[in-house]
């Protein structure tokens, strides 16, 4: 019997690092535009900041999806590793009619991990907060810039 090497293997505890690469092979087909690995990065970064400031981070498809119809503004994050795609396939889509800027990164699990907890996190909205207002508009500009390959 071989060794299966499914997303549900990245995900395992044990495995402490995998590569930004090895992440991008298990994309759903709508992740796009993706984060670079530095982008990922700072975003990251930015969702570890947001987490520590009370309602500055919204988590979740049931969360992200009231506050984006309730006009609350900021950077959307989606995961590009959810299964089935369906549960979130409109969500681009809403936040192009809204004008939010939105990206994918790699993985869920690394997204929620970076909020500090162990569970994974399929799309994040960020507000943006005095604390972190330098990488929350760097991040902001450079995810403007990526081009949306349709």
């Amino acid at each position: 019997m071989t060794a299966d090497t499914s997303v549900a293997s990245l995900s395992d505890p044990t495995n402490k690092k995998v590569s930004y690469s090895t992440r991008i092979k298990y994309l759903n087909e709508i992740a796009k535009p993706l984060a670079t690995k530095a982008l990922t990065k700072k975003i990251y970064k930015l969702v570890k900041k947001a987490h520590k400031e009370k309602t500055y981070l919204r988590v979740g498809l049931k969360e992200v999806q009231r506050r984006v119809r309730r006009e609350e503004t900021g950077l959307v994050i989606f995961a590009g590793d959810v299964s089935p795609i369906d549960i979130m396939s409109h969500m681009p889509g809403v936040c192009e009619t809204k004008n939010l800027p939105y990206c994918y990164v790699p993985s869920r699990d690394d997204l929620g991990s970076s909020m500090g907890v162990k569970r994974s996190a399929v799309m994040v909205l960020i507000r943006k907060h005095e604390s972190y207002a330098d990488l929350y508009d760097e991040c902001q500009s450079e995810i403007k810039a990526l081009p949306y390959d349709f």
